[in-house]
């Protein structure tokens, strides 16, 4: 399952909206319609001045329901074994806040019984069959009002995680996802496609076209345990971006920050957050960031654990 989804199953699980309680196979990210931490105040949350770049959060505990909180919502989804019908409420949820609509689509199923091997799931892909699961998606995608990003198979250059599809070549990876990209505009005329490495060494073999992506995404996460154990020092948010930043620059792309976290004491907390949204003239072409306002579910490497990048603690939290 993905590291930064799990934990929320038991949010959406009891999310109701219109006296409905919608079931564990959503999209996952819907937040709570009356959620009473949108007015909390928290140190954590990112500063957004008028002159910030656009702020969007992956928010299932409804944080960032204020619409001047938020210009992206963001959600994963499954590509089967989810009810695509309740992508309706997060749309709902978006357009009254005037927010774009991120989705990430990930090629396989949550479930762990119903997956197929890395190769079965290429092979079954570039065979076309397949096509089927994108172009549900995509099809219910062009029904909605919001402005749409398809987000398809983040963080392919991380080989060391558990998405089947990050054990690809890059012409495997490329060819799969020129395929869904074109099953997908058939469906849908007027979606962005965002390719979104982590912001490895080597992700240049993944790049799969000009013709076939119109943003870059990224992930950057700020730990302090992990950066003083790693590097003997606190890293800031320029830091922490500046490697991916380099090496996607040259396509010329917008560039946005996909998923984006930082846990540590209130110093580092507060000079990510005041750094995150701010313009940087070393970053001309990044536009957003995206925060993913969770807890970690799948432990750090070396021992470091799971930090929560939560904006808001609740009591007992």
């Amino acid at each position: 399952m993905n590291t930064r989804i799990k934990a929320i199953s038991l949010s959406c699980m009891g999310l109701m909206l219109s006296g409905s309680v919608l079931a564990a196979s959503l999209p996952r990210g819907l937040p709570e319609a009356a959620s009473v931490t949108t007015a909390m105040p928290s140190q954590k949350r990112p500063v957004l001045t008028a002159d910030s770049i656009d702020f969007g959060a992956y928010d299932p505990y409804g944080d960032f329901g204020e619409p001047s909180q938020s210009k992206i919502e963001h959600l994963f989804l499954p590509w089967e074994d989810v009810e695509l019908s309740t992508l309706a409420l997060a749309d709902d949820y978006a357009y009254a806040r005037g927010r774009t609509l991120m989705i990430t689509v990930e090629p396989w199923s949550w479930s762990p019984e119903w997956r197929v091997t890395e190769r079965e799931l290429l092979r079954s892909i570039l065979d076309g069959e397949r096509d089927a699961y994108m172009a549900a998606v995509c099809s219910t995608v062009a029904g909605l009002k919001s402005p749409i990003i398809i987000r398809w198979g983040q963080e392919m250059d991380e080989t060391d995680n558990q998405f089947s599809w990050s054990h690809w070549s890059g012409e495997e990876f490329k060819a799969a996802y020129r395929r869904m990209v074109t099953v997908c505009r058939a469906h849908v005329k007027d979606a962005r496609f965002m390719w979104s490495p982590k912001g490895n060494p080597g992700l240049e073999v993944y790049y799969p076209g000009d013709d076939v992506v119109d943003l870059i995404g990224l992930s950057v996460f700020g730990y302090q345990q992990y950066d003083r154990g790693t590097t003997g020092r606190d890293q800031t948010f320029p830091e922490r971006l500046a490697p991916g930043y380099e090496r996607v620059k040259g396509y010329g792309k917008p560039i946005m920050v996909a998923e984006l976290g930082y846990e540590g004491d209130a110093s580092y907390v507060a000079d990510w957050a005041r750094s995150v949204a701010a313009r940087h003239a070393e970053f001309p072409q990044l536009t957003a960031v995206v925060y993913f306002n969770d807890r970690e579910v799948y432990p750090w490497p070396d021992g470091y654990g799971r930090p929560d990048w939560r904006v808001v603690r609740e009591a007992g939290n």
